[in-house]
């Protein structure tokens, strides 16, 4: 796959859209327990009401998966699952599947190259439609992730339809979009740690010719073509590789950036997104509460598992989108 030689026209929005949501789905396949380690991190010790006091304790990535694994069995790290696949195909889809387009959109006409505020803005903007369409699927993959074991009469939904269905029925269509505003937030922050700083690092490796080699498409951000002053490859030298390596490198970067940017309004996303009705009067309340708890260091909890998550899942997303692009254009019929 590395060797793979793509065509010249970069692909068509359509192939972006699709490649960018089945690229989601793998990386979510790949990386869900960490997300549910994340989250139960990110909900210890939180005050509930009713006031509970929990027997189980979580410390650190592995000694989460294990004891959830002990206490719940091994099918509790993928629990949402069916909620976050959901979530990909409508989420990753809009937010990285779209950003190129909209970064063209945002780009002035006759731009030779594009500037950081349009990356920004069209990372922001992607991210706040995502969130907007996808919201009740990750309110719903939260809860059941953040449920510990539980007997079939204590389960609050029997499965994913009946979450989507209990949760319109007892807090009415708006607790399906509970905790929107902190996600767009994040997301905002997100896309533009991630997508953009992916952006960013691709095109410097690109036009460094940092990772050269056969099979290299030449190109940078997403598959578009390079800006007029990317340097060409003098005769007999090796062109610049829009490669494998070249994109793992450039995600782990944007996994690293998006983590330490985002951290502290995921925190607050998730506690709010599972939080029971009344519990909390807004997102701001819940981060005022969050400060008087745990202190500043609160807005980190669960960072290692974060980082863990976000960086191997950029790595899988972004590497699996390149290739599926590359494959869905080639698979295409040639023009008569």
């Amino acid at each position: 796959m590395v060797g793979l030689k793509p065509p010249e026209v970069p692909p068509p929005a359509a192939v972006k859209f699709i490649s960018a949501g089945m690229a989601g789905c793998i990386a979510d396949l790949c990386t869900f327990p960490l997300d549910t380690a994340k989250v139960r991190l990110q909900i210890q010790g939180e005050v509930r009401i009713p006031r509970t006091v929990s027997s189980v304790e979580y410390r650190g990535v592995l000694g989460t998966l294990s004891t959830m694994v002990r206490t719940e069995g091994a099918r509790s790290l993928y629990s949402g699952l069916a909620a976050g696949l959901q979530r990909q195909m409508s989420f990753a889809s809009i937010r990285i599947g779209l950003y190129d387009s909209v970064k063209q959109l945002y780009t002035p006409k006759g731009a030779e190259n594009t500037g950081m505020a349009t990356r920004l803005l069209a990372g922001c903007t992607t991210g706040a439609v995502a969130v907007a369409c996808a919201q009740p699927t990750d309110v719903v993959k939260v809860r059941f992730q953040a449920s510990g074991a539980q007997s079939e009469s204590a389960r609050r939904y029997s499965g994913t339809v009946d979450a989507y269905r209990t949760i319109a029925r007892e807090e009415g269509v708006r607790g399906l979009w509970r905790g929107t505003l902190p996600n767009i937030a994040r997301n905002a922050i997100i896309n533009c740690g991630e997508l953009v700083t992916y952006d960013l690092l691709k095109d410097a490796l690109l036009r460094a010719q940092l990772m050269t080699g056969e099979g290299g498409t030449g190109r940078g951000g997403h598959g578009q073509a390079p800006p007029l002053s990317l340097p060409r490859p003098t005769p007999g030298s090796a062109p610049p590789s829009d490669n494998v390596p070249c994109h793992f490198v450039a995600a782990f970067g944007a996994g690293f950036c998006a983590t330490v940017v985002a951290s502290p309004v995921d925190v607050v996303k998730t506690r709010y997104m599972n939080a029971s009705p009344g519990q909390y009067r807004s997102a701001l309340s819940c981060l005022l509460a969050l400060l008087m708890q745990d202190g500043p260091a609160g807005l980190y909890k669960g960072f290692v598992p974060s980082f863990l998550r976000l960086g191997s899942w950029n790595v899988v997303m972004f590497v699996s989108y390149e290739q599926l692009q590359r494959l869905m254009v080639l698979a295409r019929p040639a023009p008569a």
